[in-house]
């Protein structure tokens, strides 16, 4: 008892009363079907299932800041990320999607904790918002990857000019580097088009460069067009990962292009083609998407989007970011439909 009176306590304090908190958040479920999904008999099948997170992430978060004079603030955010259809969260961390501390001033951000730039930056260069059909999906979810342990630094904007610069550090007492990830950004915002420069690495726990989708070098280079009701987006990626075991693929080269166009005030309607290349035999993949977002209100919206991967004889990519691949050389078709409420 003495313990929560003293939290009271603390929630009292002039201070306190002077910050500005946010609760905030959104649920997405539906209905996902996957074709030629392979089974452990070495078959293949259609899976249906709840839709948790093919379109957005369920989640719910806290977010502030307060004013602390002379043009400095500070500023935090937690947030959870989890699937709807189970009541599950995304991952064993209670805010496993973001939970940082910072201050902000005229001379830029500096915040420390968990974040997740890479997806933020990301986001912006997707047709589709980094759905489960997007530009993760070829890449088995490389430019998902959050930060933990971060340090960044954000500068403020100088005629339309901001970059980010951060790092992800390894807590090894032997070595700075294993495990450890790092990041620069460049984005430059007009009223009509961006465009955005990423290049980030992420280190196994020996230092080295040992998987394109999960330790491996990346840099991103794309950007946006507005005219109109119609946005485009055209985006390169490439992964290298030169300390992977012999035979496996070192390289891939990951090109997409897409549109949304706003046919209505309520209805955006969506389509994207994304193509990845693997050296080292590991084949190639073309992704194709179409979608529509209806707006019922402000806050709720209903969501519709259809792809099919079209796989290599040595690729097998599934048409969504999961691990619900086909067999080698096998297509898939897969789409998912439902609805998203935020608050």
């Amino acid at each position: 008892m003495m313990a929560g009176a003293a939290v009271f306590g603390v929630c009292a304090a002039p201070a306190c009363a002077q910050s500005n908190v946010t609760l905030y958040g959104r649920v997405v479920t539906g209905v996902d079907v996957q074709t030629n999904v392979q089974t452990p008999d070495g078959g293949s099948g259609t899976l249906w299932r709840g839709a948790d997170n093919q379109w957005g992430t369920s989640m719910f978060g806290l977010r502030g800041n307060e004013d602390l004079g002379g043009g400095l603030k500070a500023l935090f955010q937690l947030e959870s990320g989890f699937g709807a259809t189970k009541g599950r969260t995304n991952g064993d961390a209670l805010f496993n999607r973001r939970a940082y501390v910072g201050v902000q001033g005229g001379w830029g951000t500096l915040t420390m904790g968990k974040n997740q730039p890479l997806a933020d930056a990301l986001w912006a260069l997707d047709p589709t918002g980094q759905q489960f059909i997007g530009t993760a999906t070829l890449v088995r979810g490389r430019n998902w990857q959050g930060h933990n342990n971060m340090v960044s630094y954000e500068t403020p904007s100088f005629g339309g000019l901001s970059a980010q610069v951060l790092t992800g550090l390894g807590e090894d007492p032997g070595s700075a580097t294993r495990l450890r990830k790092d990041m620069l950004s460049l984005t430059y915002t007009a009223p009509a088009f961006e465009l955005r420069a990423i290049y980030d690495v992420a280190r196994d726990a020996n230092s080295k460069y040992s998987d394109l989708f999960t330790t491996s070098k990346e840099l991103t280079l794309g950007g946006t067009v507005t005219i109109s009701a119609l946005k485009l987006f055209a985006g390169y990626e490439n992964l290298s990962a030169p300390d992977s075991p012999a035979g496996s693929p070192t390289r891939a080269n990951h090109y997409w292009v897409g549109a949304n166009y706003q046919l209505t005030p309520a209805l955006t309607l969506i389509g994207a083609f994304y193509r990845v290349t693997l050296n080292q035999g590991g084949g190639n993949a073309n992704l194709y998407m179409l979608g529509a977002n209806y707006s019922l209100s402000k806050r709720t919206l209903l969501y519709a989007s259809v792809g099919t991967v079209q796989n290599s004889a040595t690729a097998n990519f599934s048409v969504e970011a999961t691990n619900n691949n086909p067999a080698p050389g096998r297509n898939q078709l897969g789409a998912y439909t439902g609805i998203a409420h935020s608050f």
